[in-house]
């Protein structure tokens, strides 16, 4: 599906969370679950910075979704996010019967990104979400957000 004016619009705010996050000292991540009618339902940001690298905003809106939204509601919402689910949060995605995700950065970005800075490899091997859970409608990534999301992430790392 192409990527609409409401679809940079939801992923502008999640690089404005992903943005929050890392200035919190966490990983600039961000993510917003938007109902069927439009209406943003839930908004999370990155959490890790205290140690626990499960605290991802997918895997949070996943849980909440489960706890707050039927299975017909979850299965119209869309996640959007400003980096590609890890295969935890496409898995949580999967199992809570959400609908589409659209991303702004695909996970192969980020691990170029990552490798040209001399970052190393973390302790999971990311694949992308069709990898995972392979009949989630996924769009992304979304070219015109790239530079932004790459900004953020070097802002993490810096030289």
């Amino acid at each position: 599906m192409p990527i609409s004016a409401t679809d940079l619009a939801h992923l502008r705010t999640c690089l404005d969370l992903a943005a929050e996050a890392l200035a919190a000292g966490d990983e600039p991540f961000g993510s917003v679950l938007v109902d069927a009618a439009g209406a943003v339902r839930r908004a999370e940001r990155n959490h890790v910075g205290g140690g626990d690298h499960t605290r991802h905003p997918e895997l949070a809106l996943a849980r909440w979704a489960a706890a707050h939204l039927t299975p017909e509601d979850r299965a119209a919402a869309t996640v959007y996010t400003s980096g590609e689910h890890c295969p935890m949060c496409a898995a949580a995605h999967a199992w809570v019967g959400l609908g589409r995700i659209v991303y702004a950065a695909s996970s192969a970005q980020l691990g170029a990104w990552l490798a040209e800075w001399g970052v190393p490899e973390g302790p999971v091997d990311c694949r992308p979400i069709h990898d995972i859970a392979p009949r989630v409608p996924v769009d992304g990534p979304v070219p015109e957000l790239a530079a932004e999301v790459r900004a953020l992430h070097r802002r993490r790392f810096p030289r």
